[in-house]
């Protein structure tokens, strides 16, 4: 789906377009479960990505039109509920939370379309509402600042979705950086960029293919056994707000007032922002095998600590371990499926796909999807060719 096919797609339906914006997805590098923690992330903007094509509206309805779908919703943006369209409440929890914040919102015309994959974890959530909030914002001069609308993109999911998602996507999705990977303080919102131009290498996305619906009620439990051990750790007189502020001495002190269970989550918790600052650190030094290293590391915490992993996601790292192509490879998102992913030589991706593809096959009789990505800026208004 390209800016021509959005821009004519528009012209057809509602005249000449004002303006033009990308937003793209993102993929998580390493920092997995971390947020909410308040600890550190690693996510970059990908080049899957949304293009929208926006006017203000020739009458006093507005238009939304998904083109992928091929579906339209046309409201008034003074009165306006929750739709039975999912992909359209996105949308309407930005200009919901635009109106929250005061901000009048002129009817408008909007037509979508992209090539984020549905499923593969590159969170085309945040791409949508990341592009629908920097494009109100510019069309109808709100004068809002980029950080602001990351905030109203997160709010807007929370809030009118109903998904309890973190910041970082959103945060990702308009703060990213060409060729950089963008850490991300989850507790300051302080974010530094770390040069990933990584030349030879790719990052490849292998899509297990498998979601298993423990995802929601598991996070849901993971969240809350770190907030045990918070409270373990601040009544046994430790100054700690959130497991950001814990270190692994600390733990072990105390790990006999444990449930074991507890203790592996926290454990993990603590090694896995220590792993991101690792990785950054690898990257600043141009070392990708430090970096692939971490990428391992990490995927032993989530299988052992964690215990997010399934049988498809393990078998798909270990199958890459003693191939000397790939660098690093791990299970990426909320957990319990979805992609693995893997920094691999260029070269050698169709023949490591190609092979993994088949011994997948054979193993979990399922078929497996690869998308390559390149690592670009976040949100932006396109220049008119």
């Amino acid at each position: 789906m390209n800016k021509q096919t959005i821009q004519t797609e528009f012209e057809t339906r509602y005249g000449k377009p004002t303006l033009l914006v990308r937003s793209p997805g993102r993929v998580n590098l390493i920092g997995e479960h971390t947020d909410y923690n308040l600890g550190f992330v690693l996510p970059a903007a990908v080049d899957k990505e949304i293009i929208f094509a926006l006017s203000p509206s020739s009458d006093k309805q507005s238009h939304f039109h998904a083109l992928d779908l091929n579906e339209t919703l046309d409201f008034d943006t003074q009165n306006f509920q929750k739709s039975e369209k999912t992909w359209a409440n996105y949308g309407l929890g930005v200009i919901d939370q635009l109106q929250q914040l005061g901000h009048q919102v002129p009817a408008f015309s909007c037509v979508f379309g992209g090539n984020i994959p549905q499923g593969a974890g590159m969170s085309s959530s945040a791409a949508l509402e990341c592009g629908l909030a920097v494009g109100l914002n510019e069309l109808f001069n709100l004068g809002i600042d980029r950080v602001d609308l990351v905030k109203l993109s997160q709010k807007a999911e929370n809030e009118f979705v109903g998904m309890n998602c973190g910041i970082m996507d959103q945060f990702a999705s308009v703060f990213g950086k060409d060729r950089h990977a963008l850490k991300l303080d989850c507790r300051s919102l302080e974010y530094e960029y770390y040069p990933a131009d990584i030349s030879e290498y790719k990052l490849v996305l292998f899509n297990s293919a498998v979601k298993h619906s423990l995802v929601d009620s598991e996070y849901n439990v993971r969240r809350s056994q770190c907030e045990e051990g918070v409270a373990l750790l601040q009544k046994l007189g430790e100054n700690v707000a959130s497991l950001r502020d814990a270190t692994l001495p600390m733990l072990e002190k105390y790990q006999s007032h444990f449930d074991e269970v507890v203790y592996h989550r926290c454990a993990y918790i603590v090694k896995e922002n220590q792993r991101v600052l690792d990785a950054c650190q690898a990257l600043a030094n141009q070392d990708l095998a430090t970096f692939g290293q971490k990428l391992y590391e990490s995927q032993h915490g989530m299988q052992y600590e964690y215990e997010i992993t399934v049988p498809e996601t393990e078998f798909l790292v270990d199958q890459t371990r003693d191939e000397p192509a790939v660098l690093g490879g791990r299970q990426m998102g909320g957990g319990f499926g979805g992609c693995i992913i893997n920094l691999i030589e260029e070269a050698e991706i169709d023949r490591i796909a190609n092979q993994l593809a088949q011994t997948y096959k054979e193993k979990f009789n399922l078929d497996l999807e690869v998308y390559i990505a390149d690592i670009v800026n976040g949100t932006e208004i396109m220049i008119d060719d």
